[in-house]
């Protein structure tokens, strides 16, 4: 019922800002540039803190390196693999719509942002001051930095780690609430974006053949990652992809409708464990784990969408930067929490630190409310198959011990 009323806010929010921006009337463009504006600064507020937040409280709630060494490194294997595959595959289908409607450049010499590019953010993995990484928005040195400070709390005494795992996990959660309440607010952000979302299109700023390639680059990346890649990859370990699916269509719906894994976890995990027979070890560390770190859909968001605005600010990228874009996508997108609008609040961080205008961002949240949907289910079904591969590489290595 809940989701019902949320469903049915979101298009009546959708509706009147279609009224109201076709309309034009000078109270509500200046309502819907103040809630917007006011909306996209605590988005940049709580976005990269609910990075560093889910990444130590899941990897110090493990018992020890060695439980990361035997598990963890066999999703985090599978995840590399398949976040790099989905960021190249939203790479290769960018290029070929060209949802910007602009030229790429193709020379070798490297075209830098207004704050140095992928480059500089490459150069920024390792911050020299962690409190100006968290001002800046550094989205990728706040992640490294989570994890080498996760690694050296699994090497403290029992007591230190499970205080600083409790101390972690319950800020964690804090920001959790804090990003729920950004959802409960959606419908009035979804309104105000709307009203100048059909302000600029009726203006021709914004075309509606490039918001169509630019949906179609999104869904098209994700599908391709769903139907054809995951089921490949299930296969070479000889697991059936029908029969896992299956069994997480309960979980896969639970995601589509909430657009939160985190929502989805328990039922995941019990479909996976009861019907299709995964340990219940493996499915209470891969599922929360990747929860957190493995988000394929994420990172065909994140590369796509940057590109997109930033193409939109008048930025080229040479062929070099481009393949840079894929790594940054894949480690944002493994830094990603599993909550209701990750990949946004990621790529929001991401052109922040770039000092790209995120007035296109603002146009894009009508309709990432939406594409979202699509987004957690197959982030989902990723976890899904990670974990059931982790599962068949665990049950063949405790076989060959015994024999």
């Amino acid at each position: 019922m809940k989701t019902k009323y949320t469903t049915l806010g979101l298009l009546l929010a959708l509706s009147l800002g279609l009224f109201s921006g076709y309309f034009h009337f000078t109270a509500t463009d200046y309502a819907a540039k103040a809630l917007s504006s006011l909306f996209m600064n605590f988005l940049q507020m709580i976005s990269v803190p609910i990075v560093f937040l889910s990444i130590t409280a899941t990897v110090t709630k493990m018992e020890s390196l060695s439980e990361m060494k035997s598990f963890g490194m066999k999703i985090i294997k599978y995840t590399l693999i398949t976040t790099l595959i989905a960021a190249t595959i939203a790479l290769l289908l960018y290029l070929g719509l060209d949802p910007a409607q602009t030229s790429i450049e193709t020379s070798n010499s490297i075209t830098t942002t207004p704050q140095g590019g992928y480059l500089d953010a490459l150069q920024k993995i390792v911050p020299s001051n962690l409190f100006q990484a968290f001002g800046e928005n550094n989205v990728i040195g706040v992640a490294f930095f989570a994890f080498v400070l996760s690694f050296a709390i699994l090497l403290l005494p029992k007591n230190n780690k499970e205080t600083l795992h409790h101390f972690f996990s319950s800020l964690f959660s804090a920001f959790l609430k804090l990003a729920g309440f950004i959802v409960k607010l959606l419908p009035l952000a979804i309104w105000a974006f709307t009203t100048l979302l059909v302000q600029d299109l009726l203006s021709k700023e914004v075309s509606f053949k490039v918001l169509g390639l630019y949906i179609a680059c999104i869904v098209g990346a994700n599908l391709i990652q769903g139907v054809v890649v995951l089921p490949l990859i299930l296969l070479i370990k000889k697991n059936s992809p029908r029969k896992l699916f299956k069994a997480m269509s309960e979980a896969l719906l639970i995601a589509f409708f909430t657009k939160s894994s985190n929502a989805a976890l328990p039922v995941s995990m019990k479909c996976a464990e009861e019907k299709y027979g995964m340990s219940s070890k493996v499915c209470s560390i891969s599922f929360p784990l990747c929860s957190v770190i493995n988000m394929n859909a994420c990172a065909a968001f994140i590369l796509i969408t940057t590109l997109f605005v930033s193409a939109h600010s008048g930025m080229t990228f040479s062929p070099f930067e481009l393949l840079g874009w894929v790594l940054i996508s894949t480690v944002a997108a493994i830094g990603n929490a599993g909550v209701p609008m990750g990949c946004y609040f990621l790529s929001t961080a991401l052109l922040t630190s770039m000092g790209v205008p995120l007035h296109i961002m603002g146009l894009i949240l009508p309709i990432y409310a939406f594409l979202d949907m699509l987004e957690t289910a197959i982030n989902v079904w990723s976890d899904a198959c990670i974990a059931a591969n982790v599962d068949k590489e665990i049950k063949e290595a405790a076989a060959v011990e015994m024999a």
